[in-house]
């Protein structure tokens, strides 16, 4: 069973006054040393994805619909597995903090040599479903995961009541002035840019 009792939230969840950053389908508690980033659609502008980095670490999140049943996580893990089995990485299901994630090491997707790690985590509210990437030193016990993961657990994900297909993106929007003040995230160094579980889901 995933765990969520210490979040991330649902916004029916939430009553306090804590001021976070508003991206629309995402609240953000800003966190000392930690920069939030996005990355967008060069087509369309679109945010398809928030990074929350470190001079040592990363942390990918995008949220997406999910059924009310819940489940999806266990069905997403074994396509990422399969993925990344497929393209020479190696892969392993362990209890993590947020309950069962991926371990991984997977090839990089500027044609480096070797073996990257990754930790891909899968945590499900009420009609959605959070993913996140922690990459660097976030994938190993230590500082820079804590901090990594308490940004996780602090965010505040707004589902909406509209209907939308299992598995598609909740949109991510930028207030005039946050999209004045985040600089546009460069490419990570890792093949995540959109993960292979986002095309399994879709």
């Amino acid at each position: 069973m995933d765990r969520r009792e210490h979040g991330p939230w649902d916004i029916s969840e939430v009553s306090d006054d804590v001021d976070r950053l508003d991206l629309g389908s995402v609240l953000v508690t800003p966190t000392e040393g930690v920069n939030v980033q996005v990355q967008a659609d060069q087509t369309t502008g679109a945010v398809t994805q928030l990074n929350f980095t470190r001079t040592d670490a990363m942390v990918q999140v995008q949220p997406y619909a999910a059924p009310r049943s819940g489940g999806l996580w266990e069905d997403i893990r074994g396509q990422i597995k399969s993925s990344i089995n497929a393209s020479g990485g190696l892969v392993e299901v362990v209890e993590g903090p947020f309950g069962p994630e991926l371990r991984a090491k997977v090839t990089p997707s500027d044609g480096s040599q070797g073996l990257q790690p990754a930790r891909f985590v899968g945590i499900e509210g009420p009609r959605w479903f959070l993913r996140a990437v922690f990459l660097g030193q976030a994938t190993i016990p230590g500082e820079a995961a804590d901090v990594l993961e308490g940004m996780v657990r602090n965010l505040v994900i707004v589902r909406g009541h509209e209907a939308m297909p299992v598995g598609s993106p909740i949109p991510i929007r930028l207030p005039q002035q946050a999209t004045e003040d985040l600089p546009a995230a460069p490419a990570p160094p890792s093949p995540f840019e959109r993960g292979p579980e986002i095309t399994e889901v879709r």
